[in-house]
């Protein structure tokens, strides 16, 4: 038995916009340079990163990701300062949602050690 901690924001119409679906995409965008690249690597269509990165942008109010189409040049993406900034943020406060989380487990269940 253990006690999972996901960490989802949600708007104010609680729709969720951001958790660890859209992280991956962005750390993928940032290892690969490119979102069909990164969407491709998660099994993801592109037009479902496409979404999903548009709607976190709209809800936060901040490009996550630059985006240059195709051409002769070829197109690409890369996560923009705005974006690492709130991977940061985001990531830390995961990380410590779920040590917290570890923490009470272990004292509301002891005998889970």
């Amino acid at each position: 038995m253990e006690a999972l901690t996901r960490i989802v924001f949600v708007d104010d119409q609680r729709q969720k916009f951001f958790g660890e679906g859209p992280c991956r995409l962005l750390k993928a965008v940032e290892e690969t340079g490119s979102l069909r690249s990164a969407a491709a690597s998660m099994g993801m269509a592109y037009t479902k990163a496409l979404k999903l990165l548009k709607n976190a942008e709209e809800s936060l109010g901040f490009p996550l990701t630059d985006r240059a189409v195709g051409g002769k040049d070829g197109g690409g993406s890369r996560v923009t300062p705005e974006g690492r900034e709130w991977l940061r943020k985001y990531e830390s406060y995961r990380d410590a949602c779920i040590q917290a989380n570890r923490r009470l487990y272990l004292e509301f269940f002891p005998e889970q050690r």
